[in-house]
């Protein structure tokens, strides 16, 4: 972007130049910070590590041209619109299928027995990324009537072709937009559940890496960090996922529902009170 400055029909000095240059530097920098802030992390280093411009990840996304997932988002605006619920789990596939049925290796029976009582209601796609939460967010998923106690935030695995600096940003991003809008609701972030075969599996160490980066978005007034990752895996030096939990390597069975409810149950009865 080239900048033109005229003063009072007189040209202005190399001096005058670099400093309109500098302010307008300064400016892009700071929309992007504002625009997709990160905890803990320089305004300028996180940018400039950007090229100046704000990544994918924080950047609102539909899939509207997916019929239906945008039967899926309607279907939960429609919720909030009407109704109030204590607890809203919001993400991707994973915890999408907690209303898929056992036969089906889901985790409908666990979540009708034992975390829908709580109050909880499941707003997780299939997926989705940081970006499409972003614009979930905006198309009223926490609007109307909804106003929870909590929500249930696990997302980014699918963003596994983007940076974990990016993927963290589009976290942050998401965390900045509930609490704008709900400063009273909590936020419960789990950490990326682990994927692939073991620790060597490369988009399992992404998913490590954006760990690293968003479990210091806690601050435990509004943010609470929960990585419940171990009991999903073996205990030996490789840190194996086993498909008794995750057939696929990816998505939990019953048994790894069983074993997410079990892990999580305190933590939701104590923060949504």
């Amino acid at each position: 972007m080239k900048i033109y400055f005229q003063r009072e029909g007189k040209g202005v000095t190399v001096s005058e130049m670099n400093l309109v240059k500098t302010v307008f530097k300064s400016f892009v920098l700071l929309s992007v910070f504002v625009a997709c802030p990160v905890a803990g992390t320089s305004v300028f280093a996180a940018a400039e590590g950007a090229e100046q411009k704000v990544p994918v990840t924080c950047i609102p996304a539909s899939r509207e041209n997916l019929g239906w997932w945008k039967n899926m988002n309607d279907s939960f605006n429609a919720i909030a619109r009407e109704r109030n619920a204590k607890i809203v789990f919001l993400g991707d596939s994973i915890t999408d299928l907690w209303r898929r049925a056992p036969s089906a290796r889901g985790g409908k029976a666990i979540w009708d027995a034992r975390i829908e009582p709580l109050g909880a209601v499941n707003f997780g796609i299939s997926g989705d990324k940081t970006e499409n939460i972003l614009w979930r967010l905006d198309s009223g998923n926490l609007s109307g009537k909804m106003s929870p106690k909590l929500v249930v935030l696990m997302i980014g695995t699918n963003n596994w072709k983007n940076r974990p600096q990016d993927t963290a940003l589009g976290v942050k991003a998401i965390l900045e937009k509930i609490r704008a809008a709900h400063p009273k609701t909590k936020v419960l972030l789990l950490a990326v559940f682990p994927r692939g075969a073991d620790k060597n599996d490369v988009r399992r160490q992404t998913n490590e890496k954006i760990n690293g980066i968003i479990k210091k978005f806690a601050d435990n007034r509004f943010v609470y960090w929960l990585d419940i990752n171990k009991v999903f895996l073996e205990k030996d030096e490789a840190q194996t996922l086993s498909r008794t939990v995750m057939p696929d390597l990816l998505h939990p069975n019953e048994e790894g529902y069983r074993r997410w409810a079990n892990a999580i149950l305190p933590t939701l009865k104590r923060l949504s009170r």
